[in-house]
């Protein structure tokens, strides 16, 4: 398998050097976890996503993240421009100085910044900007106006996508508009926007945008539609998902094993295992038999489904078909019996992997992680986790984050955040947005909303921004301890980086407001939730 390479530039500057040691462990382990763990990132990690579910699935879309890693490879061997130490460093001034001053007047604070604007810088902040559209929005057409500054599809891709997560749709087709007149538009950039719809239920747009890809000048291909049904899996659409793959299938599309095992997986993510049965009945009718992939689709979906008896079943009989397990496979296998405390069989299967060949890589060893976790053998996971850097290949934050929802799990809170200072202090490497949430999430679940709060500031002073999953745990928290101003301010940030409140939780601030007389404050902030929704989005 051909590496990711995460291609640093030496300058003469120590600073470049160090930054070089630093950096390329940490991004040949980001690729092993990409190639390894088939979820789109999630913006809520709690229980109902992959991170921290009972079984971590390390495979969300086999077929779909191959394709995603040879992009990477093939990217980073045409594009040698890398992220070199003043990159980071100037991702992370634009980003806090975004963060605090989310106002129309950002881009005077901007010019005022200094900084040398390149096609790599704009594409980091973008990324880093995910969570924020508006924000993002504000820094391309600030950037764009910069010396050094050149569109590309990638930078139209990552603000179409941060956009996307606030349902500005228009502006989202007014950007499409834009790359069409300048020769970047491709079929990714549809399937972000398919995608966007598809999270907003929004089935008919997002099968509409995938439609109008030949009205811009790109031909439907047959992976196309591959590509449109595992959008709308992916998205909690999988009902959806088949009537697409019906409807096409009589018209003008000839399904191949991959389509198949997309709809088994998303069937498999909903449980559903009558429908799993059918598709995989209607697969072998039509002259398919499964391969190492089906395979593991299958094994994953009745791990989820807690029938761990018959997922072991379909290993024995893969093996017997001499159809070699892949990693990915031992992985289900280990985090799903580890979730079920059968410790012993999990560990069996690391063994058996190790027998097999297969050198132990980050997600292996997390999953075992995960497994003497969920069994309290907490000793024992440190004890992995110390072999991982002997090893040279972690731990990484998901390791961390996996160790840190355990010892919350059994309420061993002082430990937890012990494990979050080591992690941050002395491991050299930062936390991510997941794990800030957890800890966040943690000190708020204590009633220490004042932890919080500084955890809160200590990750916004890295430019690291929450997500609408932090500002509604730490809003609903605030309102909680009767700190309504103090709830009102965040809730504004929020609105104010362009994140749409969640029903609930304005529900929950109006609620606090009224029962307090402060019945201006709630209609005051019902004026500028509807403005967001309805104000067309121009910077």
């Amino acid at each position: 398998m051909t590496r990711f390479r995460f291609l640093c530039l030496l300058s003469r500057s120590l600073c470049a050097e160090s930054c070089l040691i630093r950096s390329l462990p940490c991004s040949q382990e980001c690729f092993k976890e990409k190639f390894f763990t088939f979820n789109s990132t999630t913006n809520s990690h709690n229980l109902s996503t992959p991170l921290l579910n009972p079984y971590f699935i390390f495979h969300r879309s086999i077929h779909a993240n191959l394709e995603q890693s040879q992009v990477l490879i093939n990217n980073d061997d045409q594009n040698p421009e890398i992220l070199t130490c003043k990159i980071i460093e100037d991702t992370e001034k634009i980003c806090r100085l975004l963060s605090k001053n989310p106002t129309p007047g950002i881009q005077s604070l901007l010019d005022k910044a200094s900084i040398e604007v390149s096609p790599a810088l704009v594409l980091e902040v973008l990324k880093r900007l995910s969570n924020a559209g508006v924000l993002a929005l504000s820094f391309f057409r600030w950037a764009e106006k910069q010396k050094g500054f050149v569109y590309s599809t990638e930078s139209y891709n990552a603000l179409i996508e941060s956009l996307g997560k606030i349902k500005q749709f228009n502006m989202m087709w007014n950007l499409v508009s834009d790359m069409k007149r300048k020769k970047l538009l491709c079929k990714e950039t549809f399937a972000l926007i398919s995608r966007r719809y598809a999270r907003a239920r929004k089935v008919k747009e997002a099968i509409d945008a995938f439609e109008k890809m030949e009205k811009f000048g790109l031909k439907i291909e047959p992976s196309d539609f591959n590509r449109l049904i595992d959008t709308l899996s992916k998205s909690r659409q999988v009902q959806s998902a088949q009537d697409v793959f019906d409807k096409m299938k009589k018209r003008r599309f000839e399904p191949d094993i991959k389509s198949y095992t997309i709809l088994l997986e998303g069937w498999g993510q909903e449980k559903n295992l009558l429908k799993l049965d059918e598709v995989y009945r209607e697969m072998k009718d039509d002259g398919f038999e499964p391969d190492v992939i089906t395979y593991g689709i299958l094994i994953n979906a009745y791990c989820k489904a807690k029938k761990y008896d018959i997922a072991i079943e379909l290993f024995n009989e893969m093996e017997a078909k001499k159809c070699p397990p892949n990693p990915h496979i031992f992985c289900t296998l280990i985090n799903g019996l580890g979730s079920e405390k059968r410790l012993s069989e999990a560990l069996e299967f690391f063994e058996l992997s190790k027998a097999r060949g297969f050198v132990p890589e980050a997600p292996t060893y997390n999953a075992i992680v995960g497994a003497y976790c969920w069994s309290m053998r907490m000793d024992d996971a440190y004890k992995i986790v110390d072999e991982m850097r002997k090893c040279g290949i972690g731990p990484n934050a998901r390791t961390y984050d996996i160790i840190l929802h355990h010892l919350i799990k059994a309420k061993k809170t002082t430990e937890a955040f012990s494990v979050f200072e080591k992690m941050s202090s002395k491991e050299g490497f930062e936390p991510t947005v997941s794990t800030y949430e957890i800890i966040i999430r943690m000190f708020c679940n204590m009633g220490r909303v004042d932890r919080a709060i500084n955890i809160w500031d200590q990750m916004k002073a890295k430019g690291i921004l929450p997500g609408m999953h932090m500002f509604s745990t730490l809003v609903n928290s605030l309102c909680h301890e009767d700190k309504l101003d103090m709830a009102c301010k965040y809730f504004e940030e929020m609105l104010d980086v362009g994140i749409r409140p969640p029903a609930a939780l304005f529900s929950n601030l109006k609620q606090a407001l009224l029962d307090k007389g402060k019945k201006d404050t709630a209609v005051l902030l019902a004026k500028k939730i509807d403005k967001l929704r309805k104000t067309p989005f121009v910077v």
